[in-house]
């Protein structure tokens, strides 16, 4: 009985984690209807970022927080300026966006192997200081607690903008309907411009903590965290960015459980859970429908 304790504690806090892993693609999908196949690999440069702040700096990864949500919103923006307008005129976006957006990611990838090198990265999980916490008389790692307290305030900071900002209420309109919602005077490209930077900045912020939650880093991590990004997002309905949440804590669980009694099959858990719910449920659990273009 512990032992299912232990796991379901655990999967508690790393599905609070991966609930910030997925919502930054949950929320550019639900806005734009593209798929940015490059989001793992914002998160892998967002993991280096907090590396090197620690490692050179001796800063805490906590501080790379402010830095990193400041610097990776402002590359996101004129990324979008660049690249999804052109894609929203073509007949397809969708498809264009999985080539454009892999290729993009080769590009990042093949850019972090020539600056990082493929050695493997880490941050000591003793950097957050103090003795592990016990919880319900299982113990866990404090960067366990902290990471999985970031994930959630990164999720309540996205709710907040979506549904008490008038940036946030435009933004949930042009997920409702695109051309309504530009018929009603909204900026459709300035409002799609910063959801696209927000998307990118919370993979970063993500990246931050992925040490501590993930593992070593190296700049071939992208594609796996896309993937398991993925499968977050179809749990809980694709366009619908607070049900990653659910996504995420059904898939914090599932791998905690997975690696406590199954461990030798659990990196095929994101694949299987994608399989099942698109058979099963391909609205995802919380079955909000994709809009039309």
């Amino acid at each position: 009985m512990n032992l299912l304790e232990y796991a379901l504690l655990a999967g508690l806090f790393y599905g609070l984690y991966f609930a910030l892993v997925g919502v930054g693609l949950n929320l550019i999908f639900g806005v734009m209807r593209i798929i940015n196949l490059a989001h793992g690999d914002f998160l892998m440069l967002g993991a280096y970022g907090a590396f090197y702040l620690y490692h050179l700096l001796g800063w805490n990864p906590l501080w790379a927080i402010p830095i990193e949500l400041v610097v990776f919103l402002l590359i996101g923006l004129p990324l979008y300026y660049l690249l999804v307008p052109r894609l929203q005129k073509s007949g397809d976006p969708e498809m264009l966006s999985f080539i454009l957006f892999f290729g993009l990611s080769q590009v990042i990838e093949a850019a972090a192997v020539f600056v990082f090198s493929n050695n493997q990265r880490s941050i000591p999980a003793s950097v957050f200081g103090g003795a592990p916490i016990n919880i319900a008389g299982q113990v866990f790692p404090v960067s366990w607690i902290v990471s999985a307290a970031v994930g959630l305030a990164g999720i309540g900071l996205i709710y907040a903008y979506l549904y008490h900002s008038r940036p946030g209420r435009a933004t949930r309109a042009i997920m409702a309907e695109r051309s309504e919602a530009a018929a009603t005077g909204i900026s459709v490209n300035r409002i799609s411009a910063l959801a696209f930077g927000i998307g990118i900045a919370a993979a970063a912020l993500a990246g931050i903590f992925s040490p501590f939650m993930i593992g070593a880093i190296e700049p071939s991590m992208g594609i796996g965290i896309t993937v398991i990004s993925f499968a977050i997002i179809v749990i809980g309905s694709l366009g619908n960015p607070i049900g990653t949440l659910l996504g995420g804590l059904i898939y914090g669980e599932a791998l905690m459980l997975m690696q406590t009694y199954l461990a030798s099959w659990s990196e095929l858990l994101p694949y299987v859970l994608l399989i099942l719910i698109l058979l099963v449920r391909p609205t995802g659990l919380l079955e909000r429908a994709v809009r039309s273009a």
